[in-house]
Order: C-alpha cells, then sequence, then structure tokens
C-alpha cells in the first residue's frame, strides 16, 4: 500500500520529540561490523541515517514502545509514496525486517508514533584513494590537488523526495602557514579540512603558502570499520604568496618642559617634518622580489621611490601627503600582493620666536628660550648679548637656551638672537630680534640677583 505524505508529516513531528528507543542493524553478509548511525538533515525529516557495510541486505531490527507496529518503504520518490513491507517478523514490542533493501528510506509505524530512517549500502559506494598530487592548475587563489581513487556523493532522501548529500568527512591534512596578529608573525600550523566526497580535483582554499605535503585518507566510515585508505604526495613548495605590514614612527625626545614642536599632520603618521617612520613587512615563504613604494598619488600611478627590502627606515621631509605600501611576488611574478596603503601627512612649516623669559625664577616656568617650530628640516640659532659676544648656539630646534654663560646665569637685560632655517615646504626662514630677560629674585650672591 502507498501511505499518504498528508499522514507523515504530522507524525513526523511526533516521532521527533517522542524518543523512540532503539534501531540496531546486523549484516547479513557475514562481514560482523557495527552498522553507523549518521545525522540526517534536519529539513529531511528523517531521524536517523543507517550506514551498513554491506552491497545486498540488511536486517534491521527496531524496538519501539507498542506491539502494533508497521513497516513502509519508499525509494526517491520520498515518503508519499511509501509502501508497506511483508515479511516482518514481530516479537512484542520488537520488530525486524530479515533482508531489507539498501539504499532505501523506512517508516515504522510505532502505534502513534512514526520513525524514519534511512539505509545506506556502504559498498555500493567504497572509498579508496590510489593517489595524490598538486595540479599545474594550482594558482595564486587556491593550489588545486588531483586525486585517483573512489569515494562518490552519498545521497539519501528525505521524506518529501528532496535530495541530501551524506557528508564521508575525508581528511586533507597538510601544513599552512596563518597569521598571528597577537604575535605578528605567520606561524606553521598543522590544518586539517574534511570533503563530503571524493573528486578528481580537490580545491584548496586559501591557498597553501610553505612547503608542504598532502593526505588524503577515510572515510569517517570505514575509518570506524578499520578500512581506511590514504595515499599522501610529493613535496610542495608554493607559489601563492601573502604579506601583513606595520608602520612605527619614531618619537622625537622632549624635554623635560615638554615639546616646542607644533604637530602639523593630524592624529596618523607624519605630523611635523622630519619624521622617521619604521615600516616592516611580514611575508610568506614564496615572496623573492620585496620593495616598499612611496607616492604622492593614492593609485600609485606614478610612483616617486621604489626602495628593495623587507624592512624599511625612512625619513620625511618634505611637505605634503604620501602614500606607502610593499609590494610583493613570487619567483616568476605570477603571484603579487600589497600590504595595507599607510597615509603620511607632514605640514608645511612654521617658526615662532618668543621675546622674553626669566630663567631662574621658578624652575620649570617659562625658564629656558626655546622657538615654536613645524617641520623645519634645517635649523641653527645664535644668541648674542649687547656687546656682539656669542652666549649661546645650536642647532636643534627643539633644543633652547637656558640663560646661562658659562655655567652661570647671565644678568637681567635684552640679548639678540640669529636664525637661519630651511622649511619641508622648501620655505627659508631669516629670523633675528630681541630677547628680553626679565629680573627676578635669587639667592643673594648669585648673579643676576636685584637685591
Amino acid at each position: 500500500m502507498r501511505f499518504p505524505l498528508c499522514a507523515i508529516l504530522p507524525a513526523m513531528l511526533l516521532a521527533a520529540s517522542s524518543g523512540l528507543s532503539c534501531l540496531a542493524a546486523s549484516v547479513s553478509t557475514g562481514s560482523g561490523t557495527e552498522a553507523i548511525q549518521a545525522e540526517a538533515d534536519r529539513q529531511s525529516g528523517l531521524n536517523t541515517i543507517l550506514v551498513v557495510n554491506a552491497a545486498g541486505t540488511a536486517e534491521i531490527t527496531y524496538s519501539g514502545s507498542s506491539p502494533n507496529q508497521k513497516w513502509y518503504r519508499y525509494s526517491n520518490l520520498g515518503g508519499g509514496y511509501a509502501e508497506e513491507i511483508d515479511g516482518v517478523v514481530y516479537e512484542g514490542s520488537t520488530s525486524t525486517l530479515p533482508a531489507a533493501e539498501l539504499d532505501m528510506g523506512y517508516i515504522v509505524e510505532d502505534g502513534d508514533s512514526r520513525y524514519y530512517f534511512w539505509l545506506v549500502g556502504y559498498r555500493n559506494y567504497p572509498f579508496s584513494v590510489a593517489s595524490v598530487s598538486v595540479s599545474d592548475e594550482s594558482d595564486c587563489d587556491r593550489t588545486v590537488l588531483l586525486t585517483e581513487g573512489t569515494g562518490a556523493e552519498i545521497h539519501y532522501y528525505g521524506i518529501n523526495g528532496r535530495r541530501f548529500t551524506l557528508d564521508r568527512e575525508i581528511k586533507v591534512e597538510y601544513y599552512n602557514l596563518e597569521w598571528n596578529d597577537e604575535k605578528s608573525e605567520w606561524q606553521q600550523t598543522e590544518t586539517v579540512k574534511t570533503i563530503p566526497a571524493l573528486t578528481s580535483q580537490i580545491p584548496v582554499v586559501p591557498p597553501v603558502y610553505c612547503a608542504t605535503t598532502f593526505t588524503v585518507s577515510g572515510d569517517r566510515f570505514s575509518e570506524q570499520w578499520g578500512t581506511s585508505s590514504s595515499a599522501t604526495s610529493g613535496n610542495y613548495q608554493p607559489k601563492a604568496v601573502d604579506c601583513r605590514t606595520s608602520a612605527t614612527q619614531e618619537e622625537k625626545a622632549e624635554t623635560e618642559e615638554g615639546s616646542n614642536e607644533i604637530n602639523g599632520g593630524g592624529d596618523g603618521l607624519g605630523g611635523s617634518a622630519p619624521a622617521d617612520i619604521h615600516f616592516e613587512a611580514y611575508i610568506t615563504d614564496a615572496v623573492i622580489h620585496q620593495e616598499w613604494q612611496i607616492s604622492s598619488d593614492p593609485t600609485f600611478d606614478d610612483i616617486t621611490y621604489r626602495l628593495s627590502g623587507q624592512e624599511l627606515d625612512f625619513t620625511f621631509r618634505e611637505e605634503g601627503h604620501f602614500y606607502v605600501r610593499f609590494f610583493g611576488s613570487n619567483a616568476d611574478g605570477s603571484c603579487e600582493t600589497y600590504g595595507e596603503t599607510y597615509t603620511v601627512d607632514i605640514g608645511a612649516s612654521e617658526l615662532k620666536c618668543p621675546n622674553a623669559f626669566s630663567p631662574g625664577a621658578s624652575e620649570g616656568v617659562n625658564d629656558e628660550w626655546k622657538v615654536s617650530y613645524r617641520s623645519l628640516v634645517e635649523f641653527e640659532c645664535w644668541i648674542f648679548d649687547r656687546y656682539g659676544t656669542q652666549m649661546y648656539h645650536f642647532k636643534d630646534p627643539a633644543g633652547g637656551w637656558d640663560g646661562r654663560y658659562k655655567g652661570k646665569l647671565v644678568a637681567p637685560g635684552v640679548y639678540y638672537y640669529v636664525i637661519k632655517a630651511k622649511g619641508a615646504d622648501g620655505k627659508n626662514y631669516k629670523r633675528s630680534g630681541d630677547i628680553n630677560i626679565l629680573r627676578f629674585k635669587g639667592r643673594k650672591g648669585n648673579q643676576g640677583s636685584t637685591e
């Protein structure tokens, strides 16, 4: 008889929640291996999939809760075309089908509940792998394995006739490089991926970045039965490439009073020139050609500098917006990789000179004469008294004069500065002016005391 689909669907929901107990199987071919229960796709409506190591028939025993049991069988047409089975042996609440056909669906009616399963004859889908090699068609985005063997897809059908694929979980094992953000390095890791069936070509994505061999083994059913098969490729040299990069700007030294440099590049890289930045690339094994590119064009259509190497220390001395990236390729240039694009903003030059300070009056407060500046790539300053005697001379705009001459504070009054400087934007500075050392109170006997 045919079992109408409209009766199956409500019963299916009941069976899923009823906790019907025991479904067992023994193989009539004398192989002595146990059946394996596999999880069915939830959309199939099945309670389970039963895989037996046989190609003919299998003896299936069901233990339920009711002595009133009926068995039905359906094909790929679905449960709506299920037919009742004759020849079932009943013993109380246990029933046995002595010669169940393989690769068929079954429904056990157990009182008001129903149990649904698909029976797979594994020997109709044997697994063996004879050889594994890497295809010449492997490219920059994937590594392609070539295999010889058997291990076709195993299909089963849900109660509505929909086809599903049973995952054989065939293992593909190899080594690859993975980026570790915390340690900022590529690390070699053992990788194990699974595929649902054996095909003549197996794409490996992401591609492989280090020398390795590939082992294909399985499947999960033959492994449980102790009859698994495996094959290993020869040593593979990678062609795919990848990279990560970093950029670190060197901090400029500050005096105890703090920096007198005016930032001119926002919160990112750059600011006031000269700006020293260290760039570093972390590359995978196949990267042979390495260069850092610097451009004033964000599209890098016009590249100003091409500097070879995995690391780059560069001093930005000119005003403007600059873009920096790493480029790498393999030996024949067939695979390329680009790192992150860094933006370096260097501000226009600026120079401001104060006209007064009070050395010795209050420690750490206005006790050093310093210019305020930005993006000065050349600088020289002379300080004189009113008689033309040079009091101090310095070449670093970050420095300053503490109001001392030969180790002693000078007397209050008017002094003079002369500055020659050049900005990152090409601007030349020639400045001169007065420096007023203000009166202060100090200890008796100190030079500059007004007591």
